[in-house]
């Protein structure tokens, strides 16, 4: 038996015992090192389950409860049969999308786009804050000894980021407006700074984010309370507005502002998951010629290529971890500290080797 953190329901997350999953053909066993809260875990802690399957998933054939964890890093304990390119003892972080392979997007390359998509740590194949986990050797990049294992954890919300960008319509010189200074609209600024925007600006209602922002590498930073988007975006770009917006909050009001704030063709990227319906003024786009795009997690190549930005030095995202817990801790030193003081937080880390009481 091993210990993993599962979701059971709303408010809902235990400690629990449960079985080692055995090592097949193409798989690798990974014990983990590192593991993230990501804000789809925390809204699934508030409401869900929504993105938890509590039918069985057409590929995992899984459902709640499940064990979370799809940001993670984590070392090689044991090769499946078949698997020859990859060595017990390798350090790795965890590609998380489990996809069929058979749907047109996934013939056309999309995984991510995959009509019956999941996450290991959200839609079954255990997840990485457990003790173990079995994942296709597909699933795991290898990190460079001068990559942390702590920062390795990071590379999945670093990917969704350098997604969005590289998906993005953004070119070297762009201004930028980004709402929310989370993780991902962290990251995002992150990615935007190696690509040599002009300007960003970033849009977020908490002070200490805010900070976090600067030091990233934001131009400039707005308080939507007190500032009029809208205006100052124009104001700071010749009065034309932005060439491209990054939604990373997922809130009506900087739906409107974004789409406001953006020049003639400029376009609105969506990364935020929504917890509600939303709803948009199309002749906003109409007259001004804008275009408004979503895109979804990352594709192959996107993990390595965060991997080789970090370990370059072009990024240095280590400041996004701001608490480290161990697993007893998940529930009041985790999400409950992100949803009640996400002000002063960015990223905790599970660090799964601290270890777990025993009965």
């Amino acid at each position: 038996m091993m210990k993993a953190v599962r979701f059971h329901g709303q408010r809902d997350i235990r400690l629990d015992d449960v079985e080692i999953v055995q090592c097949g053909k193409g798989q690798v066993k990974v014990k983990p090192a590192f593991a993230g809260i990501c804000g789809s875990d925390l809204h699934e802690y508030l409401g869900g389950a929504s993105l938890m399957p509590t039918s069985p998933h057409p590929i995992t054939n899984e459902k709640v409860p499940l064990t979370l964890g799809h940001e993670f890093s984590g070392t090689i304990e044991e090769v499946g049969e078949g698997v020859h390119d990859i060595k017990v003892g390798s350090r790795v972080a965890v590609q998380p999308i489990i996809y069929d392979g058979t749907c047109n997007a996934c013939k056309e390359g999309y995984i991510n786009c995959c009509d019956n998509n999941g996450f290991v740590g959200l839609s079954g194949w255990g997840g990485g804050l457990s003790e173990h986990v079995v994942v296709p050797r597909k699933a795991v990049y290898e990190i460079p000894d001068s990559v942390s294992m702590d920062v390795a954890a990071l590379i999945e919300p670093l990917s969704v980021a350098w997604h969005a960008v590289n998906t993005s319509p953004f070119k070297t010189g762009d201004s930028v407006l980004i709402l929310g200074g989370g993780p991902i609209g962290l990251a995002v600024i992150q990615m935007l700074v190696v690509k040599g925007a002009e300007k960003i600006i970033v849009s977020e209602v908490a002070s200490r984010r805010r900070e976090f922002a600067r030091q990233f590498g934001a131009h400039y930073v707005l308080d939507p309370t007190k500032d009029d988007i809208v205006s100052r975006v124009r104001d700071l770009c010749d009065g034309s507005g932005v060439n491209v917006a990054f939604d990373a909050a997922g809130v009506q009001a900087g739906l409107d502002q974004a789409v406001q704030a953006i020049r003639a063709r400029g376009t609105l990227v969506n990364i935020a998951i929504w917890e509600k319906q939303a709803t948009i003024t199309p002749n906003w786009f109409c007259f001004r010629e804008r275009k408004y795009m979503g895109v979804a997690t990352y594709q192959d190549g996107d993990f390595q290529d965060v991997i080789d930005a970090i370990a370059s030095g072009k990024l240095n995202p280590g400041p996004m971890i701001t608490g480290k817990i161990r697993m007893d801790e998940v529930e009041e030193k985790g999400f409950k500290a992100l949803v009640n003081d996400k002000d002063n937080h960015i990223k905790i880390l599970i660090d799964i080797g601290l270890g777990v009481p025993r009965d």
